[in-house]
């Protein structure tokens, strides 16, 4: 068996596809074809089904295909690993955040580090929190700034600071110019909201059942611009945290004396997965920039 075979064997099983996968990997189909044959030849059992052009993974080659994703991981970090050694000044920083981290936070953190590490470089990720543990999980990137996350995994997270959590409301809502409301006055409203296994629609749900609140949900929805804009709209009102660039001409937007809404952001990492010391050194800079 020869390491080539491996990839080979990995970028079919993701593509599904023998021509499009040849094409990715810049060999011809026929010999990627003979090199899968000769891997299922070795293995005693056949990997793929096929299905015209197309193959699919069966059972045995989704066993497989788990060891494989491990053995090449651990080839690529070792790799890493001795790079960084000899050049740590050059290293790369893979980092997943929230979407309403992007407009100022992330880009003033960025540009703060990189005043001190100029040559660091970074790979972005913007998600909701629900991917965001998914893609830190499957080792997609190194850190990611969310909330507490709820995973199997070993994730550590650090809090770095809290952000309010306002109700807005449409122009001309009775509530428009009131500077602060409890919670349950907005008991009968109509909501929009973003979709459950979001960990923003975890805090709702919670504030709501403080509140006793069974909240007549109108549309639930992934961005929070959409949903601002839906509030805009008329549709309803809805709970979310303060967005920099958001248009305030046709919303209004009200602090809650009670409950207390907010939500805490952190940084995370999975303990135990090598981090790189160019990961390290913004990891604790990150945690040192919040304080």
């Amino acid at each position: 068996m020869e390491w080539n075979q491996l990839e080979y064997f990995q970028t079919v099983a993701r593509v599904q596809h023998m021509t499009h996968a040849a094409e990715i990997l810049s060999i011809s189909q026929p010999a990627l074809s003979r090199s899968i044959a000769r891997l299922e030849a070795e293995l005693g059992v056949p990997l793929f089904e096929r299905r015209g052009r197309s193959i699919i993974l069966n059972h045995y080659g989704q066993l497989f295909l788990n060891r494989v994703n491990r053995m090449i991981k651990e080839f690529q970090e070792g790799k890493q690993e001795l790079k960084d050694l000899l050049d740590p000044e050059y290293g790369v920083v893979s980092l997943g955040f929230l979407h309403t981290l992007g407009p100022e936070i992330i880009p003033n953190l960025i540009g703060a580090f990189r005043s001190h590490y100029p040559k660091m470089k970074f790979q972005l990720n913007q998600n909701n929190s629900y991917m965001l543990i998914k893609q830190i999980e499957l080792g997609e990137f190194d850190l990611c700034l969310i909330t507490p996350p709820e995973t199997k995994l070993e994730v550590q997270w650090v809090k770095l600071w809290s952000e309010e959590l306002f109700v807005i409301v449409p122009a001309g809502h009775p509530l428009e110019h009131r500077e602060s409301i409890m919670l349950d006055e907005i008991r009968d409203e109509s909501f929009i909201l973003v979709k459950k296994r979001n960990a923003l629609r975890q805090i709702t749900d919670q504030l709501f059942l403080k509140a006793d609140i069974v909240p007549r949900i109108v549309f639930e929805g992934e961005e929070l611009h959409t949903i601002a804009g839906l509030v805009a709209s008329g549709l309803g009102v809805s709970i979310i945290p303060d967005i920099k660039d958001l248009d305030r001409s046709k919303i209004a937007r009200i602090r809650v004396r009670w409950p207390k809404c907010e939500r805490a952001i952190g940084i995370a990492w999975v303990e135990g997965r090598y981090l790189s010391p160019a990961v390290k050194q913004f990891k604790e800079f990150v945690i040192d920039y919040f304080k």
